[in-house]
């Protein structure tokens, strides 16, 4: 979710250890093992987790929160620790390099993660009143959206982030310069309804948008109209966002903001203190990436820069196209489940991933243009580290069958990923 939204006024203690320590009962992983021969760095964590296991749309452990879709509802995976989105547990705006782990857990361990949508939790009005106005039932409000909204006075914040986010997690071992590994086991709706925003000046719109120039229409869109609450439920077996009567819109639930706590240098993108990184640009240490296709069944790597990574998650979406043009997807509360390791048999200096059947390597850069540069300098470092081709051949290769896609352009810095095939390569 960006940080230009209109339609929105957005601008601790440690946790008791979750009681369940159970291991996953779903299990349809596939442990890739690393040859001697010297076998790809991503390639080498277990991947592809069913689809049969997809949690249900309750919520994790048992809390029996409102908001949920009893249609949706499958076996829950069972994960070794479980984290509330409770307000002693999440940070507002921006990542905190020294805030008490809400967990500390061992690498190779699960844990189930809530995360809570900023929208309808950060505006001025009580959220009661703000969310019954848009026509969502009191009962469909999650008791943590009350709680944090309660907790908002005298919270440590950052004006260049919105988000709330969970965390941080602390994974035993995890050193600067090593790679936190998160396998995406599971990623679930908590409620039946989200929110999406447009604005005559929002997103790509916006005036503060770089590519914006003086005299550049804004949209016929009337201020009244520019917050539109999603439903979300079953239809024909799928879990679908109502846009409208005759459109239905596939879930994707994902988590935009997958981050290990960064390392903040003053006049880089979202640092305007020092010590302080805001939540809006994503960056080296991941952040708000808002790539869609980070979902379940892939696996992200995070450069660690601090002892035990202090893994962060947030800024739900129940779906989101690539680009994410208006600002914000739909806003939608949702667990996560994660495997956290720590590998130490590579370095890497910007965030990756890789699912069943792509490599997925990222550019990042305030300017368009340059973190496409990225991405593709991403790419053929990576053939060349990693497949043995030569700088020349890689970048044909890199020319010829990798898809090069916009993730987000509205987030001060901008994602642009190579998405490489592994099926060109027959070893």
């Amino acid at each position: 979710m960006s940080n230009i939204d209109p339609a929105n006024n957005h601008w601790g203690p440690t946790l008791s250890r979750g009681e369940s320590r159970t291991r996953l009962t779903c299990r349809g992983d596939r442990v890739l093992s690393r040859p001697a021969s010297g076998a790809p760095f991503l390639t080498s964590l277990a991947l592809a987790f069913t689809a049969a296991c997809t949690a249900p749309a309750n919520d994790a452990a048992g809390t029996g929160e409102a908001g949920s879709d009893p249609a949706a509802t499958t076996q829950p995976i069972e994960a070794d620790h479980f984290v509330p989105s409770t307000p002693e547990n999440v940070a507002w705006g921006w990542f905190p390099i020294d805030k008490e782990p809400v967990l500390r857990m061992q690498s190779g361990e699960t844990v189930r993660v809530n995360t809570l949508t900023s929208a309808g939790a950060g505006q001025d009005e009580h959220p009661v009143e703000f969310l019954t106005g848009l026509g969502i039932a009191r009962e469909e409000i999650h008791q943590d959206v009350l709680d944090f909204w309660a907790s908002r006075d005298g919270r440590l914040r950052d004006r260049q982030g919105s988000h709330i986010i969970t965390g941080p997690i602390h994974v035993e071992g995890a050193e600067p310069g090593d790679v936190l590994a998160i396998e995406i086991l599971s990623v679930e709706t908590r409620a039946n309804w989200g929110i999406n925003s447009t604005g005559a000046r929002s997103g790509v719109f916006s005036t503060s948008y770089p590519g914006f120039r003086e005299g550049d229409p804004a949209l016929d869109i009337p201020p009244e109209s520019g917050r539109h609450v999603i439903h979300t439920g079953m239809a024909d077996g799928v879990e679908v966002a109502f846009l409208a009567d005759d459109i239905h819109v596939p879930l994707e639930p994902f988590m935009g903001i997958l981050a290990v706590a960064p390392d903040p240098v003053m006049g880089q993108p979202g640092v305007t203190a020092p010590g302080v990184q805001g939540s809006t640009p994503p960056g080296a240490f991941g952040g708000n990436l808002d790539v869609k296709h980070l979902k379940a069944g892939t696996t992200v790597y995070l450069p660690v820069f601090h002892p035990g990574g202090l893994f962060y998650v947030g800024d739900p979406h129940g779906a989101q196209g690539d680009g994410e043009v208006s600002g914000t997807a739909i806003e939608q509360s949702l667990t996560g489940t994660f495997r956290l390791s720590v590998r130490k048999d590579r370095s890497i200096a910007a965030p990756m991933a890789e699912n069943d059947e792509h490599y997925i390597l990222m550019g990042i850069d305030i300017d368009l243009d340059r973190a496409t540069r990225h991405a593709v300098r991403a790419v053929v470092d990576f053939l060349v580290e990693e497949k043995g081709l030569t700088p020349a051949k890689a970048l044909s290769l890199a020319s010829i069958a990798v898809d090069f896609r916009i993730n987000e352009v509205v987030d001060i810095t901008q994602v642009v990923s190579g998405f490489i095939p592994k099926s060109v390569f027959l070893r």
